[in-house]
């Protein structure tokens, strides 16, 4: 397999391009539309074909490329069954994998973070978007979030996995790149060490997050696969423009 690990700092955004190296076909999970022409790039110098886009959830804090991808590649899109998107060309389910090549990308749903959040599992390693994070967890206060559920998907879902398999997350805000299951259920602070429903609960609801600064852009804009808003404020436009730099993970 071939795989790559991609940054996008605005939005902190891990993208991962998973490649088949038999047939040249290759799948992005979670792609950023500011981050488009960076993918593309990559895809051209290892001599892949995007297949599919895929992601994990409707984001809140960017807007996936998938859209402007299956215009410009003929890539079709997946993402979770669930959510029941119109533009939607594979619709994920547990029980259906993903086929890209010779790889088998399995679906897991995992809500909480929201309610049609998937994670994906393919081999030794997960992609569990915002439900499970490096030393932490996606929040749970919008998008029909619901702490009771995030910790029931994590703690019988992805802690159910062999502890050896690597954790690749959809954000990471302190510059790490990969974990494990063995060390989130080790040493995660709000989900870790036998953490008990309880007490996950009380963290979550004593976060006193800020209201997301890009939500009322990005949710209506991923219920389309990928549409930046025309009128976004001076400030938020970076969420849209290309980037100037690519750094990569």
């Amino acid at each position: 397999m071939i795989f790559k690990q991609l940054f996008e700092p605005v939005s902190s955004t891990y993208t991962y391009l998973l490649g088949c190296e038999e047939t040249g076909q290759a799948v992005l999970v979670d792609p950023v539309i500011n981050a488009m022409d960076r993918d593309m790039q990559v895809l051209q110098e290892l001599g892949l074909r995007l297949a599919y886009t895929l992601d994990t959830h409707i984001h809140a804090d960017h807007i996936t490329s998938a859209l402007e991808l299956k215009k410009r590649t003929g890539s079709r899109i997946a993402a979770p069954a669930i959510d029941r998107l119109p533009c939607v060309d594979f619709g994920v389910e547990e029980a259906t994998p993903l086929a890209v090549g010779s790889l088998g990308i399995r679906g897991l749903h995992t809500p909480g973070h929201t309610d049609g959040h998937f994670s994906y599992v393919l081999g030794d390693r997960v992609f569990t978007g915002d439900a499970l994070l490096i030393d932490g967890c996606g929040r749970t206060d919008f998008q029909n979030g619901d702490s009771r559920v995030l910790f029931d998907s994590v703690t019988h879902k992805l802690f159910a996995l062999p502890g050896e398999t690597l954790v690749y997350p959809a954000h990471d805000y302190s510059g790490r790149h990969v974990s494990s299951i063995a060390q989130e259920k080790t040493r995660n602070p709000r989900l870790g060490g036998g953490k008990t429903l309880e007490e996950f609960t009380a963290i979550m609801a004593s976060l006193n997050l800020p209201y997301p600064k890009f939500i009322d852009h990005a949710v209506p804009g991923n219920k389309a696969c990928g549409e930046c808003p025309t009128n976004l404020p001076q400030e938020l436009q970076k969420y849209c423009g290309q980037m100037a730099e690519s750094p990569q993970g």
